[in-house]
């Protein structure tokens, strides 16, 4: 944290907020206390000059056209990693060597499968639903069917949700493509990869 405050004059009175400086990108000037000190709230429609979190995963800057995942442009991450190897690093933070990506690869494809009532769910949508809407219901059911990974605050039941979302993903993708076709339902294949089996 800096030392460094910006200071607004504002009918007579003075307000002071912190300064703070990213890793990457502007220093932004910590506005949280404003309504504390002055009664008054800012306007910025779209967030166009306000950042909403801090992160050591993501930076945007959309005007000119950067998307960093921990600090690499994402343009570089499309050509030369795997998108297995993209999801590894956003979790740990860094780019796996072989054996961090084998056991990775294992680890999500066990997670694969869903809970065969959770197919249940498809049944409830409209044949031409939008894909992205099903995607989205039946991925918030999984909560109710995996309570083995709720607590946020544990490294370990957070890792698990992580592998189960990433792993579940294609699996609730491809079985809401197949229900709007009014195919059965494929269920995946631990012998094969990550996109081999979303393609079946």
């Amino acid at each position: 944290m800096s030392d460094k405050k910006a200071i607004l004059h504002l009918e007579g009175k003075q307000a002071e907020f912190p300064i703070l400086e990213g890793s990457v990108g502007p220093s932004v000037i910590d506005i949280r206390s404003l309504y504390a000190q002055t009664g008054m709230f800012t306007y910025d429609p779209g967030f166009t000059s306000t950042g909403s979190c801090e992160s050591a995963i993501t930076y945007i800057d959309g005007d000119k056209g950067e998307l960093l995942y921990r600090g690499y442009p994402i343009d570089q991450l499309a050509e030369k990693s795997s998108f297995m190897e993209v999801c590894y690093l956003l979790l740990y933070g860094n780019l796996p060597n072989k054996q961090e990506m084998d056991e990775f690869n294992h680890g999500v494809t066990y997670h694969t499968m869903v809970h065969e009532q959770l197919t249940n769910f498809y049944k409830g949508f409209r044949r031409d639903a939008h894909p992205m809407a099903i995607l989205v219901g039946v991925a918030g059911a999984l909560s109710a069917f995996y309570h083995d990974s709720l607590d946020i605050n544990d490294p370990e039941q957070r890792r698990i949700a992580g592998f189960r979302m990433i792993a579940k993903m294609p699996t609730i993708a491809a079985y809401a493509y197949k229900y709007s076709i009014g195919q059965p339902f494929i269920y995946p294949r631990n012998d094969m990869g990550y996109v081999e089996n979303f393609l079946r």
